[in-house]
C-alpha cells in the first residue's frame, strides 16, 4: 500500500471509529431494566432511553419503593393492566381506585417509533379536555396486553384518528371573517337540530375541506406498526396520545394471567393483584 492510500485508510478508519462512538452514544447506551415482583409472578421491563424524563422519574419511584404494595387497580382483558396508584396500598375491597397521584405530572414524551405493541409500558394521564399537552401522570402506568388487528381494521382506525383533522379544518374555514354568515347559519341549524340543513350547508364547503385535508399532515401507521399489530397485537388506538417508555422483556405470561382475572364493574380485580416490590436489575 502506497503512502497516499495508507493515509486514506487511516483517515477512514478514524472516521469510522468516531462515527461509531457517536452512534453508540445515542443508541448504544445500556437500557435500564426493572423487575416488577407481583403476587402472580415476575415481570421484567426495559426502559427506553428515548424518553429520559419519564424513564428517570420511573427509576426514582422504583428506588424510593413508591410502588411497593400498590395494586393493579384497573385490568381489562385484551386491552391493558394499570397500576401505580399510591392510594391502592391500603384500599378496602371494592373501593374505586385510580385517582391517586404523585403530586406532579411529567411532560409528554411521545416519540415516533415507540408504540403500543403487546408488552408496551406506558404512562396513564388525564384526558385532553383538562390536559391538552398530554402530560403524563407522575406515577400511574400501564402494560399493554391488546389484541391482533387486520390491516382493514387498521385502515378504519386511521380514518377515525384523522377525523379530528377534518374537524379542525372545518372550524378554521367557518371562523374566517368572510364566512361569518355561514357560521351563523351553522349555529342556528345546530340549535334547531336541523340535520338536513347542516348537511346541505357542509356540502357547500366540502371541496375546500377536502383540498386542505389532502395537504394536511395526517396520522398513518408505519410498516413496523402494522407488522406488530397484525402479528403480536397491541392497542393501536392509543398511539400518539400516551407516552410509551418501555416494554416487557420477561414475564409476558404473567401480564396475560393478570389480564384474565375476574374484575368488578370498575375493572378492579375482585381479588387484589399486588406489586410486592420493584427493583432495578442488570
Amino acid at each position: 500500500m502506497n503512502k497516499k492510500n495508507l493515509l486514506v485508510a487511516v483517515f477512514l478508519g478514524i472516521t469510522a471509529l468516531v462515527m461509531g462512538a457517536t452512534f453508540a452514544g445515542h443508541t448504544g447506551v445500556k437500557e435500564t431494566k426493572v423487575k416488577i415482583h407481583t403476587t402472580m409472578g415476575d415481570i421484567v421491563v426495559k426502559l427506553y432511553n428515548q424518553t429520559p424524563q419519564t424513564r428517570d422519574n420511573f427509576i426514582k419511584l422504583v428506588n424510593t419503593k413508591f410502588y411497593d404494595s400498590t395494586l393493579f387497580h384497573r385490568v381489562i382483558q385484551t386491552f391493558m393492566i394499570q397500576g401505580g396508584d399510591p392510594t391502592s396500598k391500603k384500599a378496602k375491597p371494592g373501593a374505586m381506585l385510580g385517582n391517586g397521584d404523585a403530586g406532579y405530572t411529567v411532560p409528554a414524551e411521545i416519540v415516533p417509533g415507540l408504540f403500543h405493541k403487546k408488552g408496551a409500558l406506558a404512562t396513564a394521564r388525564q384526558g385532553d379536555q383538562v390536559n391538552p399537552t398530554k402530560a403524563s401522570s407522575g406515577c400511574q402506568f400501564y402494560i399493554v396486553q391488546g389484541k391482533k388487528f387486520t390491516n382493514g381494521a387498521l385502515d378504519t382506525m386511521e380514518e377515525r384518528m384523522n377525523f379530528g383533522v377534518k374537524q379542525q379544518i372545518f372550524t378554521q374555514i367557518i371562523s374566517k371573517p368572510e364566512n361569518a354568515e355561514l357560521k351563523k347559519k351553522f349555529i342556528k341549524y345546530q340549535n334547531e337540530s336541523n340535520i338536513d340543513s347542516l348537511q346541505a350547508l357542509t356540502k357547500t364547503i366540502e371541496p375546500e375541506i377536502d383540498s386542505l385535508y389532502n395537504k394536511a399532515e395526517k396520522f398513518k401507521f408505519t410498516p413496523e406498526q402494522r407488522a406488530a399489530y397484525t402479528t403480536v397485537g397491541g392497542t393501536p388506538q392509543l398511539d400518539n396520545n400516551y407516552t410509551v417508555f418501555g416494554e416487557v422483556v420477561e414475564g409476558m405470561d404473567v401480564v396475560d394471567k393478570i389480564a384474565a382475572v375476574k374484575t368488578d364493574h370498575n375493572d378492579r380485580p375482585v381479588e387484589d393483584v399486588r406489586v410486592l416490590s420493584m427493583k432495578i436489575v442488570k
